[in-house]
């Protein structure tokens, strides 16, 4: 792929058995949006991106979260679903981490071998 993501909000489209569903996206590609992700907050409106990344942690989060680790071709590698104050193992082949409310990414289809599409308001970068 060779892009670089500005942070900003968009659309996950995910090309699952169901057919494709849309899914609200926001972008964190800069390290301080990174860094931040989800902490503090009591619910998620679709997905978060977090890219460059191959790991995440729920330390201090309030919520469980479903992660889902992304290669470069945007295919899923992994699933899991994290509870609180957990850290996440890093992924070798992971580019790009998804992070959802717990259980929200089995009703998107999203499983392993699954691909998705970004389709943001802010383009890549050259």
């Amino acid at each position: 792929m060779g892009r670089r993501w500005r942070d900003g909000r968009g659309t996950l489209v995910v090309h699952g058995e169901r057919g494709d569903v849309s899914v609200p996206l926001e972008v964190a590609s800069s390290y301080r949006a990174r860094t931040k992700g989800l902490l503090g907050r009591d619910s998620v409106d679709g997905a978060m991106l977090l890219t460059p990344a191959s790991g995440v942690h729920t330390f201090r989060m309030r919520i469980p979260i479903d992660v889902a680790y992304l290669d470069r071709k945007l295919n899923v590698v992994a699933v899991r679903t994290m509870k609180p104050g957990r850290l996440g193992l890093p992924r070798l082949r992971s580019r790009h981490v998804l992070e959802a409310g717990a259980g929200a990414m089995a009703g998107w289809g999203l499983v392993i071998g699954v691909r998705v599409t970004l389709v943001s308001s802010a383009p890549p970068l050259p």
